[in-house]
């Protein structure tokens, strides 16, 4: 059976070309992929593609353009073999970590790609992305099984998981970094895809999607000098659910008893509150210094080794299946779809 693949073009540089009158850079018609990257020809998959219209810049992502990009995967889930997803680079990695929540047992890829520079520059970095991904969604092993069924990000020649990414460059084709966990594959003369890092489905449990997802979470950045008036003005804020702070280092904050009164305040409320750590790399130990065993004995949750992004999605989907807030504190701390380190 040929592989089929669905390019979906939410917006993004990679999707642009110079309009020859405007000079202005706007978005091609999708469905003349072909005529933009005439090497995908030589594949020999069955590639359709869908755009969304209006197509959206990156910076507009949102829980609804979320349910949206889940909603088309799950209609078309049995008729392709994986998915690449086009998507702006500056809140690639949130839409990648709220996909990889809202797509329980997913035993095919979903790869997120884009470019820093338009498709149709000739110094592109939009082509060799766009091939690569394609290519990568559709390996599989010797059981024609897919070789990488997760939510990915692949960039300049690494595959990463999605939630475990953040972006960390605006200027260089290298855009983004997973800190905390190694790349699933290596792309050069070879793909050399990290099977030991993939994580596998439970092969034949069925595919399931989830569209709840609930955005009352707050976050706040720890820094030197700060108020405590920007945390305790949260208790006033209606329907907020939680909050994750910004910590420094692994895990550390103002050891004053003005902020440590003003946290507790937030969990007495019932909000939830998760510590994550500000830096790219390492993780959250709140056993190593005396702010972060006082922030645990009031009840803050550790984010571990998770990323901003990563907790932030996970928060808005735990708070969408969970009306009670003990449940969401309780999946906080699990591993749930390899978004931290156990």
């Amino acid at each position: 059976m040929d592989t089929s693949i669905l390019l979906i073009y939410t917006g993004g540089t990679i999707g642009m070309k110079i309009d020859p009158q405007t000079q202005a850079l706007a978005p091609f018609d999708f469905s003349h992929i072909m005529e933009e990257v005439p090497e995908l020809k030589k594949f020999g998959y069955k590639l359709d593609s869908y755009s969304f219209d209006p197509v959206i810049d990156s910076s507009d992502a949102d829980i609804p353009f979320w349910q949206e990009l889940v909603r088309i995967i799950e209609i078309n889930y049995n008729k392709y073999d994986g998915f690449v997803v086009l998507h702006g680079t500056d809140t690639m990695s949130y839409t990648a970590s709220a996909l990889s929540f809202m797509l329980e047992n997913l035993g095919k890829p979903v790869i997120f790609t884009g470019s820093q520079l338009p498709i149709g520059m000739l110094r592109t970095d939009g082509k060799e992305n766009l091939i690569s991904s394609i290519e990568i969604a559709a390996a599989k092993d010797d059981e024609e099984r897919a070789l990488v069924p997760e939510v990915c990000i692949y960039f300049e020649s690494q595959l990463y998981r999605g939630n475990r990414t953040t972006k960390y460059n605006a200027e260089n084709f290298r855009a983004f970094r997973s800190a905390n966990y190694p790349v699933l594959a290596d792309v050069g003369i070879h793909i050399r895809f990290n099977p030991d890092l993939i994580r596998y489905p439970k092969w034949g449990k069925d595919f399931k999607v989830h569209y709840d997802m609930d955005p009352n979470v707050a976050i706040v950045k720890i820094v030197p000098g700060m108020s405590v008036n920007n945390i305790s003005i949260l208790n006033k804020v209606e329907g907020l659910r939680a909050v994750i702070l910004e910590t420094f280092g692994s895990g550390n904050a103002p050891t004053n008893g003005k902020f440590i009164d003003a946290v507790r305040q937030l969990v007495d409320n019932g909000i939830i509150v998760v510590n994550v750590s500000q830096c790219h790399a390492g993780r959250v130990d709140m056993d190593a210094y005396a702010t972060g065993v006082a922030l645990k004995k009031i009840g803050v949750v550790s984010g571990e080794d998770s990323t901003i992004e990563a907790a932030l999605a996970k928060l808005y989907f735990l708070l969408g299946k969970y009306p009670d807030n003990n449940d969401v504190r309780v999946n906080m701390s699990k591993n749930i779809r390899g978004e931290i380190s156990k």
